[in-house]
């Protein structure tokens, strides 16, 4: 098993995380933000409300005053007990009192603040007829890299997230594949994944035969053949930080074409990985990846950015596609996976997740990138 040895987030690192990111919304010209349960919520404070309720909850950050966590008040013992309460007032309300009005008098009422994607609408609307003079922007629109910069200590769950993922391939290769269906190697991965670590399996795809050319196929009931390309992908969440990776295998012998594909696509992440440098723009890892399968004349072929950006989620800013001029910066953590795809034959597809480090990049996926013989 692959365990973790990392020390958990302390009140300072949440209270350090809340802080910035008031300043960063500041820089931007927001008058705060306001985080609603999920992701983001989990980041900057640690508390995970145990369920998902009508009932606000919600973190209101702004720049020069304490973070508040307006919390119904039959979850604030909960609250209270996050790693991040002590560097945050808990502001609770009881059923039948109105929680946006307590929440309103927290706010710029003219103010413009980035909130979580995920917020209800039903929260949004009454904050807003409430403070009829506010606005909103989505924090993915207003505030898109606040995550993507990965400090010391999550840049080591990311390499242990990783390393599980190494682990469970490892051990796959050595499963049977040959008359088998799809959803069977598909739970040998969700529990590998566990026995290695990950509390979460986000996606177990095992894409056969002409499947492989559906980037996003879900393991079915098709039997995988001898003679079948079989593209693997598969991640989630370890200690909370994500892991993502794909191999593309062969049962039994591959044909010259076979290979040919797997090595162009193999080119085609190593130059992308290669792209990977400080101030280079996000665009350039798609570019460069892109051309070699263009130049080979499969550009078609290749249906799908270059990567996403992973942490706390498995998918997230920044991404790698034409059009993405922000630059890349030390520590960011974000997948390059450049693939083929022949429908009604096949797919190649192969991902590593990679850091950005001060003079290049890190692969924190080191399994074999040649293409690996099943049975």
């Amino acid at each position: 098993m692959t365990g973790s040895t990392a020390a958990p987030f302390t009140a300072d690192d949440y209270r350090a995380r809340m802080e910035r990111a008031a300043r960063t919304a500041a820089d931007a010209g927001l008058a705060g933000l306001l985080v609603a349960p999920g992701p983001d919520l989990v980041w900057l404070t640690g508390y995970t409300p145990p369920a998902v309720t009508e009932r606000l909850t919600l973190l209101v950050l702004a720049a020069g005053q304490d973070p508040v966590l307006v919390v119904p008040a039959l979850e604030a013992p909960d609250a209270g007990r996050a790693s991040g309460a002590p560097a945050l007032t808990l502001r609770d309300w009881t059923d039948g009192k109105d929680p946006y009005a307590a929440t309103a008098a927290l706010l710029d009422p003219t103010g413009r603040f980035g909130i979580s994607d995920n917020a209800w609408a039903l929260h949004l609307l009454a904050l807003q007829q409430a403070l009829p003079g506010s606005s909103y922007a989505s924090l993915t629109e207003a505030l898109p890299m606040l995550r993507a910069v990965k400090d010391a200590a999550e840049l080591d769950l990311m390499t242990a997230a990783g390393a599980a993922a190494d682990a469970t391939f490892e051990e796959i290769r050595g499963v049977s594949f040959a008359g088998r269906r799809e959803s069977e190697v598909a739970a040998d991965l969700d529990r590998l994944l566990r026995r290695h670590g990950h509390e979460q399996v986000d996606f177990t795809i095992v894409a056969s035969g002409p499947n492989g050319a559906n980037p996003h196929h879900e393991a079915g009931d098709r039997v995988i053949e001898r003679g079948d390309m079989v593209v693997l992908d598969f991640g989630g969440l370890k200690d909370g930080y994500g892991s993502d990776t794909s191999r593309t295998v062969h049962v039994g012998e591959p044909t010259d074409e076979e290979r040919r594909v797997h090595d162009l696509v193999r080119a085609a992440q190593e130059a992308g990985f290669r792209a990977v440098r400080p101030g280079a723009a996000c665009q350039d890892v798609d570019r460069a990846a892109r051309k070699v399968i263009a130049d080979a004349g499969y550009g078609e072929h290749f249906i799908h950015r270059t990567g996403h950006g992973i942490g706390v989620t498995t998918h997230e800013p920044p991404y790698m596609i034409e059009g993405e001029e922000g630059p890349l910066v030390p520590g960011m953590c974000f997948s390059v996976e450049p693939g083929v795809y022949l429908p009604g034959r096949f797919g190649v597809r192969i991902e590593d997740i990679v850091t950005v480090t001060e003079d290049g990049g890190r692969r924190l996926n080191t399994t074999p990138r040649e293409l690996v013989i099943v049975e």
